[in-house]
């Protein structure tokens, strides 16, 4: 009885006394290796072990300071003790989940199947989130409603609150508000009137459209919007079809945006990015320097953009393009989304994006808030970096700020301009401002919720039990194509590209290191794998987006240009496929074997010259 009162009184004095904190997976996943440390004041003299069931395991590391474990398997489901014992006696208790390691995979799988059913991306992530939430507890009865909060006051709250991802938001709003004021204010209408001045051939006005898409990088759906709504009449005036139209705003608007430095996609993208880069070691990278790196690996736009020039330039069309330009020269109309008298009004007027009446439309009031833009983007870049190389520079940078900085530069100056030119009043660039803003609402929703379900994916070890499920049996080479295709899979039935991002790059980025380190590969020698396979992932869903129906840039594009959407599917296919199979035979895939990137992209080109040279047809009397 004495030894027994001895004994609880030295438990009570260790516990109290020295404060352990645990630091263990949220939940443990059934035969996945995990690690678990205890913090607190320990004696490195005595000795500790860990007891799992009937199970022992030895520390790895020991100090004064802290105890860790590494390599604990658990091989049965259920619930379970883990008990800190030092010698005989037991210095801490606690108790987890044990799942199996299967049910780690079905949330992002959740997110990517009700994509497909419920052609939204929203709800989807929110019920994965939600899913993945409620097996944290075991699938408890009463942790369907403590989950459903804990979506909402944890996970969500979290995500919102985190200094980077505010940063990046305001990045976003800041960037939307600038295109709002610069849409309003005509300056974009004044570069495109420049532009299509001397376009008095169906040749001349389709290279001005290619080059205005060009132009406006700074955002897709803006690029949608503003050429496809200014090219309409001038497409009417010289006989180019409708879908002709759509055709080169689709393929110069998404394409530009994945791989121009500056756009509303760069948040997002290094947002999703850099939480990815958390759940791996060894990767020295910053997110902005990998998705620089990864920018020569994206083959599928550059193609893209270069198919467009060609077919603009040469005159030359195949497919059922080649049918639509005849008959519209011909006079011939087909149902149009949009009649001709609307052509000077945007189609979304519930998105804001709308031009002032009865003002001057001048180039300068947009191209002096995008050169701002630019220009104070690498200057607050490369003043915040240290090092004497580039890359150096840019891994040091502070590029989130510099990020936010040159947004809110170019909006007041947008504003300034439109002020003081008498162009729009305050109130008016205010109203333009918060127009731009709300065009970016729902894709910074779509960029939370994907934040969410990273973390929750994080806690449950979905990239572990990803990697020891898979990380041996996948090639090492062959895994930007697989990704490649995983991610056009998947953008295709959901129908965007931007939800596709948010479920795979989570996945893909610790997958990729996992795969290199298992074949030997993890080591700079080797990072052209990395590089290629986070472009995969961006690029195959645009890739994908550029074939779909339900594809939300197909759909705004139709809209744009007065175009019947699968008018614009039918016709586009053709030269989607062409330049997508060359972006994954050709290109990515010699790419995953360490050929230079520059090499392949020179023979992505060459393939799309010979495809126009021999499929290629020009217009008759033309």
């Amino acid at each position: 009885m004495k030894k027994i009162l001895i004994n609880i009184i030295f438990v009570f004095c260790f516990v109290h006394g020295n404060q352990i904190k645990v630091d263990a997976p949220k939940i443990i996943l059934q035969n996945i290796p995990f690690k678990i440390t205890f913090s607190g004041n320990f004696s490195e003299k005595d000795k500790y072990h860990l007891l799992l069931n009937q199970n022992i395991f030895f520390p790895e590391k020991q100090t004064e300071k802290t105890i860790s474990f590494s390599n604990v398997i658990v091989s049965k489901a259920g619930s379970l003790s883990l008990v800190l014992k030092q010698e005989s006696e037991k210095a801490y208790e606690i108790r987890k989940n044990i799942i199996p390691g299967w049910v780690s995979v079905l949330p992002p799988f959740i997110a990517i199947v009700f994509s497909f059913v419920t052609r939204s991306v929203v709800p989807s992530l929110f019920i994965a989130i939600w899913f993945g939430i409620w097996s944290m507890s075991a699938f408890s009865l009463g942790g369907v409603v403590s989950s459903l909060l804990s979506s909402f006051n944890i996970y969500i709250l979290n995500t919102f609150i985190d200094k980077d991802h505010a940063v990046l938001m305001l990045f976003t709003l800041m960037l939307g508000g600038m295109v709002g004021v610069v849409y309003r204010n005509g300056g974009m209408h004044g570069i495109i009137k420049h532009l299509i001045k001397r376009a008095d051939t169906p040749k001349k006005g389709q290279i001005s459209i290619w080059l205005f898409g060009l132009i406006v990088f700074f955002d897709d759906y803006s690029n949608t919007l503003i050429v496809g709504n200014t090219s309409r009449l001038l497409c009417d005036k010289l006989k180019i079809s409708r879908q002709k139209l759509a055709y080169i705003v689709d393929s110069t608007s998404a394409p530009v945006a994945t791989i121009a430095i500056i756009t509303t996609w760069i948040g997002f993208q290094i947002g999703i990015i850099s939480d990815a880069l958390l759940s791996i070691d060894g990767f020295n990278q910053s997110a902005y320097t990998l998705f620089l790196n990864s920018i020569p690996y994206s083959f599928y736009p550059f193609l893209a953009i270069v198919l467009v020039g060609l077919i603009v330039g040469t005159g030359k069309d195949f497919g059922p393009m080649f049918t639509a330009e005849q008959e519209a020269r011909e006079g011939i109309k087909h149902n149009q989304s949009v009649s001709s008298s609307q052509t000077e009004e945007p189609v979304h007027e519930d998105m804001d994006l709308s031009v002032k009446k009865n003002i001057p439309h001048l180039a300068s009031n947009a191209i002096i808030p995008i050169a701002v833009l630019v220009v104070s983007m690498f200057y607050f870049v490369f003043s915040s970096g240290e090092g004497s190389t580039l890359k150096d520079i840019l891994g040091s940078s502070d590029t989130f700020s510099a990020l936010m900085h040159s947004t809110l530069l170019s909006a007041i100056t947008a504003a300034a301009l439109s002020i003081s030119r008498g162009v729009l009043t305050v109130n008016e660039t205010l109203d333009a401002w918060f127009g731009g803003v709300k065009f970016m609402l729902m894709g910074l929703l779509v960029l939370l919720l994907a934040w969410a379900l990273a973390d929750v994916s994080k806690d449950l070890q979905t990239a572990d039990y990803i990697v020891s499920s898979l990380g041996g049996s996948i090639p090492m080479n062959l895994l930007p194509a697989i990704i490649f295709v995983i991610a056009a899979i998947t953008a295709f039935g959901s129908g965007s590209s931007w939800g596709v991002m948010a479920i795979l790059m989570p996945l893909v980025i610790p997958l990729t290191w996992a795969v290199m380190e298992n074949h030997g590969g993890a080591n700079p020698e080797n990072y052209h794998i990395m590089y290629s396979s986070v472009a995969c992932v961006l690029t195959g869903a645009v890739w994908a987006d550029h074939c779909s129906p339900i594809s939300d840039t197909t759909i705004l594009t139709s809209m744009a240009s007065g175009c019947e959407l699968m008018d614009h599917v039918w016709t586009q296919m053709p030269y989607a496929l062409s330049t997508g199979i060359a972006a994954l035979f050709l290109c990515t895939l010699p790419a995953g074997f360490g050929m230079p990137w520059w090499i392949l992209l020179i023979l992505g080109i060459s393939s799309q010259v010979i495809i126009v040279s021999i499929f290629g047809k020009k217009l008759i009397n033309e």
